[in-house]
């Protein structure tokens, strides 16, 4: 690589991934755009990670450049928000790719991400990559994100057959799982916030960004397969507990006082109704985020008070149209089928 600064940084964090994390990284070694860098983190693993990626001439026979990767090793486990902010932070990147540890990136991933940003507005500070299940790879995972005024966010066009061609097209963000974010945009809205630790978090983090005037972009081309709930496992207390929590942090935090009033009464009755799904199904974790998240909420209004003033969006303009209406009891049971179908 040459001396100065690369295009693009690509962040890849592992925890507990060596079942995956092989794969991950030789495929990144096959990539045709080639100006860039890799940051891996490995996130305070205790299944031999560590080990894995000090193996002399490891990345070398991978296919990357000795000065290309970077090892970032944590004594514990910052979580998702936590590992990527630490590799945000040292980046040197014009670009900055967030990449899960249990995909497969296909060859033109990145080239195909890159491209999507060329002869774009300079507001355009997010690209979403398509993600595929592993296991059904004719079928999305993922094509961006899709939000509802009840708060709910869920990945675009899940389940639905994926087709790779076409332009890029705008959407509310990505999913960090295959995202490329602009520098810039980072250096304005700030990073993940570290307190989510997993999940929702680049709902987040795409929220503070619209709400500063950032738009997103979708490209089909940019396709990884995708071990879907490798880590934090479809359905384990761990995950419902930090969706429960980290969803109304984000409604709390994001939602402007407009939409906060205009949506209140579908966002109580998905809670309500997603509580008493909880409690049918045994699930204390899933009450347990949202007591947590009221807990804190002293704490989380004074965030909201410092995103919400920083807000140049309009609400109809620019905000409002991103939200869909409900999905409803049936809606809500089959995006929760379809997952529950696909995990790993």
């Amino acid at each position: 690589m040459p001396s100065t600064d690369p295009l693009i940084s690509i962040v890849v964090l592992n925890w507990d991934g060596l079942a995956y994390l092989p794969a991950c990284l030789a495929a990144l070694g096959q990539q045709t755009e080639r100006d860039f860098e890799l940051l891996l983190v490995e996130n305070g693993s205790h299944d031999g990670s560590a080990a894995y990626l000090a193996q002399a001439g490891l990345f070398a026979r991978l296919g990357f450049a000795a000065e290309q990767v970077r090892v970032l090793h944590t004594p514990t486990n910052l979580g998702f928000a936590g590992g990527n902010n630490l590799a945000f932070a040292s980046a040197r990147g014009t670009w900055i790719a967030t990449l899960n540890n249990d995909t497969v990136a296909d060859p033109k991933w990145l080239a195909a991400l890159l491209a999507a940003t060329v002869g774009q507005p300079a507001a355009v500070g997010m690209i979403a990559g398509a993600l595929l299940f592993y296991r059904r790879p004719q079928l999305l995972a993922s094509a961006g994100l899709a939000l509802y005024q009840d708060g709910l966010a869920l990945d675009r066009l899940a389940g639905q057959p994926y087709q790779a061609g076409g332009l890029p097209y705008e959407v509310f963000g990505p999913s960090a799982g295959a995202a490329l974010y602009s520098r810039k945009l980072l250096q304005d809205v700030g990073y993940f916030a570290p307190n989510y630790f997993a999940y929702l978090e680049d709902v987040d983090l795409a929220w503070r960004a619209r709400l500063r005037g950032w738009r997103c972009l979708y490209a089909p081309g940019a396709a990884v397969l995708h071990h879907y709930s490798a880590t934090g496992k479809q359905g384990s207390p761990f995950k419902s507990y930090q969706l429960a929590r980290n969803r109304l942090w984000t409604i709390a935090r994001d939602f402007p006082s407009s939409l906060l009033r205009r949506h209140l009464p579908s966002i109580l009755a998905y809670d309500a109704l997603a509580l008493a799904y909880g409690l049918a199904k045994g699930d204390s974790a899933l009450v347990r985020g949202r007591v947590a998240a009221l807990r804190s909420l002293p704490a989380v209004l004074k965030q909201r008070a410092r995103i919400q003033s920083g807000r140049v969006a309009g609400i109809e303009g620019q905000l409002e149209g991103w939200l869909r209406p409900p999905l409803g009891v049936s809606g809500n049971l089959r995006q929760r089928r379809l997952a529950d179908e696909l995990a790993v």
